[in-house]
């Protein structure tokens, strides 16, 4: 299943979604984490050291690499090139499965010391040459290419920690989860956020939960009652785990306090039930509509072809879609 961590900047979505991939790897679930933020902090949450952190690919940088193996023989692809961010799979593409070795893994992925199970990927943070010069949206578009050609399934999480605020919102890669955790403190600031992102994802039936993070008493929890409603899922609290991970300490995941156990078990139950949901055909229109917007507004002039001629009218991804083994 697909999930989201979103919020304002400094909300706390950064640790709370690293609390949450931890939770599954004690669990024995097979995890891959994607840290699409422009703020590269997603590995250092998982306990890297500045240097392991560092040294992690950027997807954004292989993008020639994921475009060349997602194309597979896809006749509708006249060439790497032709291929951008939005691109859906058709008949011919190499689909991926989370817990599969693939080119794109061996490029992109690493081991997380400590965490089996775990694959944690990054979009990359800004190269000096993209300074004044390049959009961030398009690093992420190597996740938005891997989500689109990704068959999970039950039992599997691909996580994704995705940049603050209505940013997300600058591609189609927010239609592209199963459930979207919006983390909010309990702040006028902090349920602005939330507003603002319900209302941009009204449209789109994007499946929206609310957790709340540093909560320190019941005025708190009144106060997000109040302002989320019903898309209050469950909190947080001041933890002295997450404060020792902080200062550097590894202490063991055990030691998470009760309570915060207890609203990541809930997270998990909603993350289950927002798979069950799903809808493949849906999902599929949503991935060839916004292909088709991005075709008109700037992809076929950068081409020099109508990428319209991508689609592939008769394929549905899901299940169904991988005939043979990847």
């Amino acid at each position: 299943m697909k999930i989201a961590f979103v919020g304002k900047g400094g909300s706390g979505k950064t640790t709370l979604s690293s609390l949450f991939i931890r939770h599954l790897v004690a669990a024995g679930r097979p995890v891959v984490a994607v840290d699409a933020d422009i703020n590269q902090h997603l590995g250092a949450a998982l306990g890297l050291d500045e240097q392991a952190a560092a040294a992690m690919p950027a997807m954004g940088a292989r993008l020639p690499t994921i475009k060349d193996w997602l194309r597979g023989d896809n006749p509708r692809i006249g060439s790497t090139e032709q291929m951008v961010k939005t691109t859906p799979p058709g008949r011919g593409s190499r689909l991926i499965r989370l817990t599969e070795d693939n080119p794109i893994h061996a490029a992109c992925a690493r081991e997380v010391p400590g965490l089996p199970g775990l694959r944690l990927m990054a979009t990359g943070p800004f190269a000096e040459s993209d300074l004044g010069v390049a959009c961030y949206h398009s690093k992420v578009g190597a996740v938005e290419l891997y989500l689109n050609h990704l068959v999970d399934g039950a039992g599997e999480y691909l996580v994704v920690d995705m940049t603050a605020g209505s940013d997300s919102f600058a591609s189609g890669l927010f239609t592209r989860f199963d459930l979207t955790f919006l983390v909010a403190e309990p702040t006028r600031k902090g349920v602005g956020v939330y507003r603002q992102y319900r209302d941009y994802a009204r449209d789109w039936g994007v499946s929206l939960a609310v957790v709340g993070n540093k909560v320190q008493g019941p005025d708190d929890v009144e106060f997000l009652r109040e302002h989320v409603g019903d898309d209050l899922l469950t909190w947080t609290v001041q933890s002295d785990y997450v404060r020792a991970l902080e200062k550097g300490h590894s202490p063991d995941f055990d030691s998470l306090e009760p309570v915060n156990r207890a609203a990541l078990d809930e997270l998990v139950d909603a993350a289950d039930a927002g798979f069950e949901r799903r809808d493949w055909g849906r999902y599929t229109a949503q991935m060839v509509e916004f292909h088709l917007r991005n075709a008109r507004g700037w992809a076929n002039a950068k081409t020099g072809v109508d990428l319209a001629e991508q689609v592939d009218s008769t394929f549905v991804l899901g299940p169904q879609a991988i005939s043979t083994p990847v």
